[in-house]
Parts: C-alpha cells; sequence; structure tokens
C-alpha cells in the first residue's frame, strides 16, 4: 500500500469508548470498535476515492472490550476500515486475520462496490483440504467498500410523524427500486432510489389506494452473492445485511444519506408511516467457507452462534449459513442501537422483523422473556414503534406464530395458507377459514393481545404475486439459475385450466373474480392486512415465485404494460380498502369490544357441527354486529368459493327492512341496490357484502 500521510504526522489520542462507530467532533474523528478477543486493532485511513490507503495506526485504548482512539484533524467524509489482530484459530471460533479489510459495523455509510475476489475470503480459497483452516494472505483492501465518517444526526421534525392507531392501519409492501425503475412519472434520474420513492408521482399513487403504511424490503446496505455475481444476476430483495446503520448505496439520492430521511418526511407529510423490513437474524459472511467482511474478522464468536461442540462450524438456524448471537450483550447493543438511529436520527415507524424468532432465540431455545424482547420492552423510544415478527426460523422450535409477546404483531402465514385453500376451494378449509376472517382470535386472545397482532396477507414478496396465485399451478424459477429447484412448491395456487397467460375467456374472468375475492376477504378480514405492490393492478412474475435474484423486469412494476382491465381492478381494490376505512366493524380494535359475530348456512339460520365439514362446505354467510362508532353497526358477509351458484337466505335485517348490497365480487361496478326477496342469488366464487 502506498502511505501517503505519514505515521508520525497522526497524534492519536486515546479517545472516548462509550460511544461505538465513528464520531465525528469538532476537532476530530473518535474511533471506538467493539472486540472482546482481538489482540490488536489497527484504523486504515483511505484517499478520497477509497483506492489508496494513506494511513495505518493502531487504537491505544481498551476499555471494557472496546478498542478507542480519538484523531484529530480528521473531518466528514473520510473513508476507513479496520484491521483486526488474534489469533487464526477456527476450531476454536476465532477467525482473526489482518490482511483483511473490516468495515465498521457502526459506519452510517459505505463509499464503493464489493467485487468480489479470493481475497474477501479469510482463508485460502486454494488450499487442497480444510480450506477454512488454512489463513489467507492476500490483501482484501482493493476488493472492499469502505466506511464513510458522517454527520447526519437527529433533527426537530417539521410535523409530528402520522402515528396511525393500529386499528386503522393497512401495509403496502414495496420495493423502493421495483416500484420506481419503471415509473414514467418519475424523473429518470430518480429511478430506482429514495429520491424517487419521495417523489410526487410514487406518493400520490400510493395515498390515492387508501393504505396507511408502506412496508419497504430491506434497506439497509446488503451484498450480491458471489454466486448470483457468477451467473450475472444481482441480490434483488436485499435480505444479506453487511451495514444495519447504513443505507444501501443503490437506493441512496443526490443528496446522500440525507435522501432516506428526506423520503421518510415526504410519506409522512402524506399521512403515511414507513415500517422498513430489516434483516438481524444472519448476516451476508454465510458460513465457514463465506467471504470476510466484518463481523466474522472483528470477533467471530461474538456475533454469531457457532456449534456448541465444534467451534469452526456455525448454527444455521436462518438457512443462510450464519446466525447473529442476539444473546450477546455487545451484539444485542448493536441492534438495538441500530434500530434506535433508524428510529430516532432517521424518523421511521416501525419494523418488521426478518425470521424474527432468530432474535428471542436464547441458547435453550425462543424465548418471549430472552433479552431482546426484553430490551424492546423497556427502550422509551423503541417501545412506542409498530413491531412486527416473522414468526418463524428452521431453527428447533422455530415456528411460533402467536408466540410472540404482547406488543408485537406477526405475520400470519396461518392467514395466507387458510385463505389460499379457502378460494382454491379445498375441503376441509372451512372452519380455519372462519377463525382467519375475524382476527385468529384462537391464535392471539390471549395476554391482552388484539386483533391487529395478526398481520394479515395472502401474497408477499416471496412467493406468487396475486396474477400468479390464479394463472400458475407450480412454480416457473428457471430464470433464477437453479433448475427450476428453488422456491416454494407449496403455492396452494390454481390455474384454472390453462397455465400461464390464457386467451379464454371463461378463464380470465374466473381468475378476475378470484383476485377480486382474496383482495375483499383481505380487507374486510379483521386484523392488519397487507397488499403486496403491484396485486391491486394484477401484476405478474410468469411464474416465479422466487425471485429474490431479478433486479429486472421480472420484478419490476411495469407501469406502462397497465391494460385498462387491470385499471379496473385497481379502482375495485381503492374501493374494498376505503369499505374498511369507513367502517369501524371490518377493523376490530379488541376481542372483547362486545361484537356479535353469527355463522349462517346457505338454506337458513346458524351453522351446525355437522355444516362444517359437510359435502359442499364452502359457503357461508358471516353476520357482524358491533356497537361501533364508525359507519355501519351491522354487516352480512356471503361468501362462496363453491363452483356453482347459491341461493343464499337472508336473515332479519336489525330493525326490518331490505338488506342494500354494498359490493359483490361477481358486479364490480354495481352500485348499492336493496335486495329484493329473503334469498340472495350468490354466483359461483364470489363475495357480496350487505348492510
Amino acid at each position: 500500500m502506498n502511505f501517503a500521510m505519514p505515521l508520525t504526522k497522526l497524534d492519536v489520542q486515546k479517545g472516548a469508548y462509550d460511544r461505538l462507530g465513528a464520531q465525528l467532533e469538532a476537532d476530530g474523528i473518535n474511533f471506538a470498535l467493539f472486540s472482546g478477543a482481538a489482540e490488536r486493532v489497527e484504523l486504515c485511513l483511505f484517499s478520497e476515492d477509497g483506492t489508496t490507503e494513506i494511513a495505518r495506526v493502531g487504537l491505544p485504548e481498551y476499555t471494557n472490550e472496546v478498542w478507542h482512539g480519538f484523531v484529530p484533524g480528521l473531518s466528514r467524509g473520510q473513508l476507513y476500515g479496520y484491521r483486526v489482530h488474534g489469533r487464526y484459530a477456527p476450531e476454536e471460533g476465532l477467525r482473526f486475520n489482518p490482511n483483511k479489510l473490516l468495515l465498521d459495523p457502526y459506519a452510517r455509510a459505505h463509499q464503493g462496490a464489493l467485487k468480489w475476489d479470493s481475497s474477501l475470503y479469510g482463508y485460502d480459497v486454494e488450499a487442497a483440504e480444510d480450506k477454512d483452516l488454512v489463513m489467507s494472505l492476500s490483501d482484501s483492501a482493493p476488493f472492499m467498500p469502505k466506511s464513510v465518517v458522517t454527520d447526519l444526526r437527529p433533527e426537530p421534525r417539521r410535523f409530528r410523524p402520522p402515528s396511525t392507531p393500529w386499528d386503522r392501519t393497512s401495509f403496502y409492501e414495496m420495493h423502493v427500486g421495483g416500484f420506481t425503475k419503471l415509473h414514467p412519472g418519475i424523473a429518470r434520474s430518480h429511478r430506482g432510489t429514495f429520491d424517487g420513492a419521495a417523489s410526487d408521482a410514487t406518493i400520490k399513487y400510493i395515498k390515492s389506494l387508501g393504505v396507511t403504511a408502506v412496508e419497504l424490503l430491506p434497506i439497509h446496505a446488503f451484498v450480491d452473492d458471489h454466486h448470483l455475481v457468477a451467473k450475472g444476476l444481482r441480490n434483488y430483495w436485499g435480505y444479506n445485511t453487511i451495514g444495519f446503520f447504513t443505507p444501501e448505496g443503490r437506493y441512496i439520492g443526490a443528496s446522500g444519506l440525507a435522501s432516506f430521511r428526506h423520503m421518510v418526511r415526504k410519506f409522512h407529510d402524506a399521512g403515511l408511516e414507513v415500517i422498513l423490513d430489516v434483516v438481524y437474524n444472519h448476516t451476508a459472511e454465510g458460513n465457514e467457507l463465506g467471504s470476510t467482511l466484518s463481523f466474522k474478522g472483528i470477533d467471530n464468536a461474538a456475533y454469531y452462534r457457532l456449534q456448541p461442540d465444534n467451534r469452526r462450524y456455525y448454527i444455521n438456524d436462518t438457512g443462510t449459513g450464519n446466525t447473529v448471537n442476539a444473546s450477546h450483550p455487545m451484539v444485542l447493543r448493536m441492534v438495538l442501537d441500530s434500530l434506535r438511529y433508524w428510529a430516532g436520527t432517521m424518523e421511521v415507524d416501525g419494523f418488521r422483523f426478518d425470521l424474527g424468532t432468530i432474535l428471542g432465540r436464547e441458547p435453550g431455545g425462543f424465548d418471549q422473556c430472552s433479552g431482546f424482547f426484553d430490551a424492546m420492552a423497556q427502550d422509551p423510544l423503541l417501545s412506542r414503534v409498530k413491531l412486527i415478527g416473522e414468526p418463524w426460523d428452521i431453527g428447533p422450535g422455530g415456528y411460533q406464530v402467536g408466540g410472540f409477546p404482547p406488543g408485537w404483531a406477526e405475520w400470519n402465514d396461518k392467514y395466507r395458507d387458510t385463505v389460499r385453500n379457502y378460494w382454491r376451494g379445498d375441503p376441509g378449509a372451512l372452519r380455519d377459514f372462519a377463525a382467519r376472517v375475524t382476527g385468529s382470535g384462537d391464535i392471539y386472545d390471549r395476554r391482552g393481545r388484539r386483533p391487529w397482532s395478526s398481520v394479515n396477507f395472502v401474497t408477499a414478496h416471496d412467493g406468487f404475486t396475486l396474477a400468479d396465485l390464479v394463472s400458475y399451478d407450480r412454480k416457473h424459477n428457471e430464470a433464477n439459475g437453479e433448475d427450476n429447484a428453488d422456491g416454494s412448491d407449496d403455492n396452494r395456487s390454481c390455474n384454472y385450466g390453462v397455465e400461464g397467460p390464457s386467451q379464454d375467456a371463461n378463464v380470465n374472468e374466473i381468475r378476475e373474480r378470484q383476485k377480486r375475492n382474496i383482495l375483499t376477504t383481505l380487507f374486510v378480514s379483521h386484523g392488519a392486512p397487507m397488499l403486496l405492490a403491484g396485486d391491486e393492478f394484477g401484476r405478474s412474475q410468469h411464474g416465479n415465485n422466487n425471485a429474490y435474484c431479478h433486479d429486472d423486469e421480472i420484478s419490476w412494476l411495469r407501469w406502462r404494460e397497465i391494460q385498462p382491465g387491470d385499471r379496473a381492478l385497481t379502482e375495485f381494490t381503492r374501493r374494498v380498502i376505503a369499505l374498511r376505512a369507513d367502517n369501524a366493524l371490518f377493523r376490530r380494535a379488541s376481542f372483547r369490544d362486545g361484537c356479535l359475530i353469527s355463522w349462517l348456512h346457505p338454506d337458513g339460520g346458524d351453522l351446525q357441527d355437522e355444516h362444517w365439514c359437510g359435502a359442499q362446505p364452502l359457503t357461508i354467510g358471516a353476520w357482524l354486529r358491533c356497537d361501533v362508532e364508525e359507519g355501519a353497526k351491522a354487516a352480512l358477509l356471503l361468501f362462496n368459493a363453491f363452483d356453482g351458484d347459491v341461493l343464499f337466505a337472508l336473515p332479519e335485517r336489525d330493525g326490518g327492512g331490505p338488506w342494500t348490497v354494498v359490493l359483490d365480487t361477481a358486479r364490480p361496478t354495481d352500485s348499492e341496490s336493496k335486495v329484493e326477496g329473503v334469498k340472495y342469488p350468490l354466483q359461483s366464487r364470489t363475495l357480496a357484502i350487505l348492510f
């Protein structure tokens, strides 16, 4: 390396250990890095373009497992990294290698892209056997991004955040890049960035749908996996984090870090909350044969869960090669510091935790009283934001739907699967369907938890889109380059006679009606609904149910391809979202609100035990009667997943008089009308709502 700044020119002082990361002061920068097992830590400073190491100094102090030092004369924008010295003993869980430049886990920004090279691995990739036991001597700095010193600090907020009550909340899951890449109303220079997401075109459209919050797929700095780059693909979804304080560089706009906070404020100005999908369960460094980019080289045995009987190997409860060790106090501190940064300085409104059970996993298994859950409940900032767990991982006891503590909501895959089963016409789905539509009280009605504890979804980024759910019987992931072996085979989908796009008018009519049925079910169900971006106009991924590696038109929202029929679905979606917003009986705030729910048989009267599992248990009525302040006091939901028309006997309306049809998925553009007679003609595969 070329050292343009002699070591003697740097007056390195003791500095402070209590604030981790690079803290910009008036007269220099304080550097502090946790590593309980390191023997020495070197700070490496780089030129403005990141290509030349201009100085290398040892951090002079070690206090409470934190290496620290203050360097006068340095300023904002300084590029840096660390080289951490210690034993290279993988069998003991130690993988120190000072030949590897390491990113600061607390860095607020990175400069430069990672360039895959054999030097990025801590071991000798050319070794004949037991590769990871042979330490690599090659320098990784030329191929690494560099950490950047920033000065973005909390500011007084111009407006109060929306703080939407949970019972009024509805989520719109979107990808910053995919939503904006092809949008004709967004300036080309802003597409694919936070600036594009903050554009008037983006916010006006999302606001027009009627949802109350955007849930952004991961925006923390992440890595394009080596095997994907080799195939000409990229990590699109972003579940491969390498910096928990750092926005992903590809999304940063012209104003740098401030572009993210500007986007959040633009959403807030429109009354929309911002939820981040965060990935604290694993990192991009993989297993023992993975790269050494940051945590692995700083303190491998602290940051990761290792096999207790052979610490050379990693516990892989995530399916990604490694598992973050949130039981370690300094790792837990990092997670909490990161969350506070995004909720405080960056002003977001909540978080969805990918494989969230990992954070509640202690050595003995998942624990509602884990250090993480306890710390979150006691934190004065984080306890007030929206917290959503993905309640499963692949480890032992990893399925924990309903198992999160009070104050948390959870993605409810039972809702997803049951709604798919019911509208596909599966026998035996009726009883479970009734429970899911009414808030999954069998799962969440305990310890004072509310119906909104269930985040209801039928589609998400992972799996089929809504259009593909009703157009394909099986996945079509050939473009992923894995011989169609990746992605789930349990799609609970139906193509209705033709695999993929069809010219058959009858097939297309069934598909369109099923889209409306599923969307309506989602927004009249108790709980917090989540809509996948693009489902409102029938976006297809051509049957790909695992498009994580496609930063291309398979994944992007193709705005210019929207047809008149697609726009009609969008208008229908707006209608059902508004119906929910206007009527509190579809968004119950409590299981203890006194709401009466009667389940009706199409021939008349309440469903009896034998009806739930009859020969054709696919037609059912739900009579909701609630003393609510907003909207209708009663509603009749008529569900017919049966492939045939049904005359549904109507109960006598409270107060007398005829029922009014406010929505029928068989006649999506009809206005409200009175029902004549005592039976309602419910068409095949139809949902009707009567007031």
